[in-house]
Formats: structure tokens, C-alpha cells, sequence
């Protein structure tokens, strides 16, 4: 099961790309491009070939629904618990029939990732919830477990669970009961979109398997979407891993308003932000990557170097020039991700 080669990406929105913007995941970016620009969320860069071609074997496949909230303007949305559920569920259905037609394996199990690994141009997809919302309550998360699902992140904004991004506020009474059912269960915790108030709390509360699938630092972009030094050294402490995001305007503050010029960011920045969280960490053992490629955004958002998915092998060598070492470029690249699902995932 030796990962050398190989990319785990920890974040991508594949169902919600594939079912609700029309982007069909068997195709490869470039010829999605043909249709007309998403001014919202940019021009594509994920695809399945993308991700055969740029030896991304395994991604973390998010479940997420947005909020029918002012200044969301995103469809379809929810208003309703009972609809968040729907809509999760129809993503969470969309997996099953990718991996039903061949196209990928869900990874449930330490047998399924060992098939991934030995299998070359096989693409692994582990279920990743964004926002709980679809949690229909705390004890429900048994059944979401059940169905597949293996890390879940409390907040995208503010949830019937949590405080988020923009929202601030602490776990809510349901909330402080998902983590007492989350201990109950083998899903990893995944504190990114979490409120400070929040992030401190469920780590009390919680002992498992920590993580933040797409957090950078907040010493460089001074948002609460990223993460302060206190909770990246509280994440590591726990053995925790967080990858690392390729979207402009959380590598470089005040990219936005600068004027969006793509080529004042390159992979040097996003090695930045990793350097950051392997002083903090006293090792490279705790950051990997967590594109959040088309997530909300589009090659115009990523690094110089970045076109699709496929590129993300191009931050090996910008890690080398930068003096870390060849074990620690793999390490950021899989192992460190690959430990994670070796702990957490059932026999």
C-alpha cells in the first residue's frame, strides 16, 4: 500500500457540481469550458479524466447543500431540515451510482482503500458532509454513517448544529448532542467553516479523529474562515491533518480587491501556508491538500500554475525548491491523509 506517486485531494464538490451547475464529472475540464463562463463559480477544473491523468486517486467527496440564507444566492437551496436531507440524499445517491457504473470506488473500509492503492487507475471517493443540516438529528448520524458517509464537518455557515463562516456563534444544544453521537461513531470530525466559539468546544467534546479538509492560515488571509495559530496547534496536537486550499483569496490577502490578477499567485503561496502549519505542528506530518478545486470558484481563482485537477502534482516541485525534503513532499501529497483513513476507517 505504498502511496509514492500518488495525490489524496481532501476537498472537492463533485455531486453538487455534477447535479445542480450542470458539470458533468466524466468529462474533462477543458471540454466543459466550451460551454459558456459560470460568472459565479468561474470555469471548470475537475474532472474524472483530470484526476486519472493527474494520479488523484482519492478525493474527499463532499454532501453539500447550501442554506436558503440572504446573500447565499445559490440553487437549489434549504429551508427545511427535511429538505436539506432530500437534497443530501441526492448526492449522496449520485456516488452510488458513479461507483455502481464503475467510474469510482467508495472507500467504507480499510479493504476498499487497500483496493484503491493497488489498483492504478482506480479513482477512490470518500463521503464527506459539508454543513450537517441533512443530519436530520443527532442520532440520525448512525444512519448517514451507515449509508457511507466517513467525516463530517458540522458548519458551512450556520447550521441547526453550529456557528460558520460570516455566522458566528457556538455549537448549539443539537450540536453538543452530535458530538456525543459522533464519539458513538468511527466518522472524523472535520472543523473547517467552524466559528472559533464553535471549534473549541466540539474538541472538548470530541476525542475522536480530527481534521480540517480545506482551512489556510489565518496569519496570512485574517478571516475566520481560516484557521488562527491556536487552532491549527490544537488540530496537529491531535494528530489531526489540514489541507491546505488552492483558491486566491485565501492564499493572499487582499487578492480580490488588488483586481483578481491570477498570476500574482503561484504555488510558492500555497507552499507558504503549509510551511506555516509545519512550524507550528514541529513537522510536515500534519498539512496535505485540500484543493476545494470548483468549489464556488474557477481556474481563475487558483494559482498561476494551476488548470485542472491534474496539475496538483506540479506542488511537489514547489515544495523541493523550498527545501522540504522528498519524504515530506510525499508525506503533504498522500501519507499524511492516507494515516488519517488508515486510523479512522473500520477493518
Amino acid at each position: 500500500m505504498d502511496p509514492v506517486g500518488l495525490i489524496i485531494d481532501g476537498h472537492e464538490d463533485i455531486a453538487f457540481n455534477s447535479l445542480f451547475l450542470h458539470r458533468d464529472f466524466l468529462l474533462p475540464a477543458r471540454e466543459k469550458r466550451l460551454k459558456p463562463i459560470d460568472e459565479k463559480n468561474g470555469s471548470p477544473t475537475v474532472g474524472l479524466p483530470d484526476l486519472v491523468r493527474g494520479n488523484v486517486r482519492i478525493v474527499f467527496a463532499t454532501v453539500w447543500v447550501p442554506p436558503c440564507l440572504p446573500g447565499v444566492n445559490i440553487q437549489p437551496c434549504y429551508s427545511t431540515p427535511t429538505e436539506a436531507y432530500d437534497l443530501g440524499m441526492q448526492q449522496l445517491n449520485y456516488y452510488k451510482d458513479l461507483a455502481s457504473q464503475g467510474h469510482v470506488k467508495l472507500i467504507l473500509t480499510q479493504r476498499d482503500l487497500k483496493f484503491v492503492l493497488e489498483n492504478q487507475n482506480q479513482i477512490g471517493i470518500l463521503l464527506l458532509m459539508e454543513g450537517a443540516d441533512p443530519i436530520l438529528s443527532p442520532e440520525n448520524v448512525h444512519d448517514w454513517y451507515a449509508e457511507g458517509l466517513r467525516i463530517l464537518a458540522p458548519s458551512w455557515q450556520a447550521t441547526r448544529y453550529a456557528g460558520g463562516t460570516h455566522m458566528p456563534g457556538p455549537l448549539t444544544d443539537a450540536g453538543r448532542e452530535l458530538m456525543r453521537q459522533l464519539e458513538k461513531t468511527r466518522l472524523i470530525l472535520d472543523v473547517s467553516h467552524m466559528t472559533d466559539e464553535g471549534f473549541f468546544e466540539a474538541l472538548k467534546l470530541f476525542s475522536g479523529t480530527v481534521i480540517a479538509s480545506h482551512s489556510n492560515c489565518r496569519a496570512f488571509v485574517p478571516t475566520d474562515r481560516q484557521l488562527s495559530d491556536e487552532m491549527i496547534h490544537k488540530v496537529t496536537s491531535r494528530s489531526g491533518v489540514i489541507g491546505t486550499v488552492f483558491n486566491d483569496p485565501f492564499l493572499v490577502k487582499g487578492w480580490t480587491e488588488a483586481g483578481k490578477i491570477k498570476s500574482q499567485v503561484t504555488l510558492d503561496h500555497v507552499v507558504q501556508h503549509i510551511r506555516h502549519i509545519c512550524t507550528i505542528a514541529g513537522d510536515a506530518l500534519h498539512v496535505a491538500i485540500g484543493s476545494d478545486l470548483d468549489g464556488g470558484f474557477g481556474v481563475e481563482n487558483t494559482p498561476m500554475e494551476i488548470d485542472t485537477v491534474a496539475d496538483l502534482g506540479k506542488l511537489a516541485l514547489a515544495l523541493s525548491h523550498n527545501e522540504f525534503s522528498k519524504e515530506d513532499v510525499q508525506a503533504i501529497l498522500a501519507r499524511n491523509w492516507l494515516r488519517i483513513l488508515e486510523g479512522a476507517l473500520p477493518a
